[in-house]
């Protein structure tokens, strides 16, 4: 495994999704076995959906299988720290709105790199960076964030426009990948920030 920037962001992505699917599990009483897949579904569920999708195989997690291990130790791991987690609340917004935005990028990447449409690369993007939140919120029987008027799946797209834009007149993949997570990164927190949401359609018959 060659360790470039986007590798490393990627483990901290797949670390940071792990540890809050964790804690929803936590919430909801599931006993170890729960915390781990949960962890493992959340982190690593929106790729694999890309990769069966895009018949891009094998999957990240079968190509790598330390993933698997990185994903499940973070999950469980989680148990021993989660009295603290209150404390590093900030923090988990800034690594969840990190791992958002990379999975995102690497999504679109893979895209391009099959040399797929433009609108194939932004969808390829935003299942990449929302469909393991999906499964998550499916699993424990929830509304998806994904379908709620917060903005998650609209800074998704957002980024991957952006990092249209700048793989088209830059000729730098890590320039490309910094300017999109900059732009990603702060639109998620402004939004949560300042509460900004899509409007919501309401119907009783």
């Amino acid at each position: 495994m060659t360790f470039d920037l986007y590798t490393i962001l990627y483990i901290i992505a797949i670390i940071a999704e792990a540890m809050t699917a964790a804690l929803l599990a936590g919430k909801l009483e599931m006993d170890l076995v729960g915390v781990f897949l949960l962890g493992w579904v959340t982190a690593l569920g929106g790729g694999s959906i890309r990769d069966v999708l895009l018949n891009h195989y094998p999957l990240s997690w079968v190509r790598h299988p330390s993933y698997s291990l990185i994903t499940g130790f973070a999950a469980l791991a989680t148990i021993v720290v989660a009295r603290h987690m209150h404390k590093l609340r900030k923090l988990f917004l800034f690594l969840d709105a990190i791992g958002l935005v990379v999975f995102t990028v690497i999504g679109c990447q893979i895209a391009i790199v099959g040399h797929l449409s433009l609108i194939c690369v932004v969808i390829s993007g935003m299942i990449t960076g929302c469909m393991g939140g999906v499964l998550r919120d499916i699993l424990c029987n929830d509304v998806p964030l994904l379908f709620r008027s917060e903005l998650y799946g609209t800074v998704s797209v957002s980024t991957a426009i952006v990092f249209l834009l700048c793989s088209h007149y830059i000729d730098n993949k890590n320039i490309e990948l910094i300017i999109a997570m900059i732009f990603g990164i702060t639109f998620r927190l402004l939004s949560i920030r300042y509460n900004w949401t899509l409007p919501r359609f309401t119907y009783r018959s």
